[in-house]
Order: structure tokens, then sequence, then C-alpha cells
């Protein structure tokens, strides 16, 4: 299996903040407007579901998994 890779669109983000709640070790939050910002391109140790929860969950598509 290869690794999974994490892709955001920051344009389409709307600052929902559920990759955060999600998966913490993966995703923040920019301080001054709120879109997503990804910590590593790779899900953190033990967060490879949560990611793929935040892909799903996240109201403006704006996170993509590949691999």
């Amino acid at each position: 299996m290869s690794p999974v890779k994490i892709t955001v669109d920051t344009d389409s983000c709307v600052s929902s903040g559920q990759c955060v709640l999600l998966a913490p070790g993966t995703f923040d939050q920019d301080e001054e407007s709120g879109t997503v910002v990804v910590l590593s391109e790779e899900p953190a140790d033990g967060e490879e579901e949560a990611v793929r929860q935040a892909e799903l969950t996240c109201p403006a598509a704006a996170i993509r998994l590949t691999g």
C-alpha cells in the first residue's frame, strides 16, 4: 500500500474546522483566515482513518487524498 498524500484547496475551504477536530495531528487552521493548514503531506501516526473521515466530511470538499 502506497503512502497517502494530502492536498488541500485553501481557496475552497470554508473554515468549518471539521478536519482539525477529526485529525488535529495532521490539520490546523490559519489564525487569521481560519482556512485549513496541512501540518504534514502524510497523515500523522495513527491518523490515517481520521484524515479519510476529514476528507469525507469537509463541507467544501477542499481535502483530497491520493495514494
